[in-house]
């Protein structure tokens, strides 16, 4: 098992700036995969950026230029730095932990932009 706990998020104006931790802990495997997603109201899941344990980055369209993530191998984090924010960034946004066939999911932290 896997525990994922975020925080982070919070109310900003459009054009500012956010970031987003998560601590993992539990049975944590060497290679594995940990990302960001979000949800907004109405709508589905949606992927925001994953980074494995190697380095590779994968991120959405609509979030590249303006969001990074980064993680600490020794310390089992991800982080995700947002700028630029825009309205339609707001959601849920949760930190997700992957490997082999195990996903696991945080509980999940609010983003708010106001236009």
């Amino acid at each position: 098992q896997v525990q994922l706990v975020e925080s982070g998020g919070g109310l900003v104006q459009a054009g500012g700036s956010l970031r987003l931790s998560c601590v993992a802990s539990g049975s944590i495997v060497r290679n594995n995969v940990m990302g960001w997603y979000r949800q907004a109201p109405g709508k589905q899941r949606e992927l925001v950026a994953t980074l494995t344990s190697g380095g590779s980055s994968n991120y959405a369209d609509s979030v590249k230029g303006r969001f990074t993530i980064s993680r600490d191998n020794a310390k089992n984090t991800v982080a995700l730095q947002m700028n630029s924010l825009k309205p339609e960034d707001t959601g849920v946004y949760y930190c997700n932990f992957r490997w082999a066939l195990y996903d696991y999911w945080g509980q999940g932290t609010q983003v708010t932009v106001s236009s």
